[in-house]
């Protein structure tokens, strides 16, 4: 479980973040970036003591101070459940996928050409054997016409 893929999951739903500093912001997540800088909505920030309260209609936290977040199970739960779905369908997606490695394979298991075309041991296909003289002048010209 990505920490990102679980933050997007999460937003509308409440949670707690700390910060570096200590201070405490307690509110329903509005959305994320892939800096982990986030905003929040309906907000109470709790001091470092823990003796002053502030209540915000909304704040922005720079992804670099959060020292952690708290976020319900059920958020963790939904994560979860996604990602077995998902692992079910590529595993469903593979199963109809069997054989298909074999494709450039003969039958004894050799690799054959990826390209039906394709000259096999240096020699042009349709000839008998490497072909290692010249071209004569005449027979250039003979092909020009």
């Amino acid at each position: 479980m990505l920490p990102l893929t679980l933050l997007k999951t999460a937003q509308s739903h409440p949670m707690l973040v700390e910060l570096k500093n200590g201070e405490t912001y307690n509110g329903h997540l509005v959305s994320c970036d892939s800096w982990m800088n986030i905003n929040l909505r309906d907000v109470i920030c709790t001091s470092k003591d823990g003796d002053r309260f502030w209540r915000m209609p909304e704040c922005y936290v720079r992804g670099s101070t959060i020292k952690y977040l708290r976020i319900p199970d059920e958020v963790i739960d939904m994560v979860k459940d996604d990602a077995q779905a998902k692992a079910r369908m590529r595993s469903e997606m593979n199963k109809g996928r069997v054989g298909a490695g074999s494709q450039n394979q003969n039958v004894r298991g050799q690799l054959r050409p990826r390209y039906k075309n394709t000259p096999q041991n240096g020699l042009k296909s349709g000839s008998r054997g490497p072909i290692n003289r010249p071209l004569s002048q005449a027979g250039v010209n003979k092909t020009r016409k």
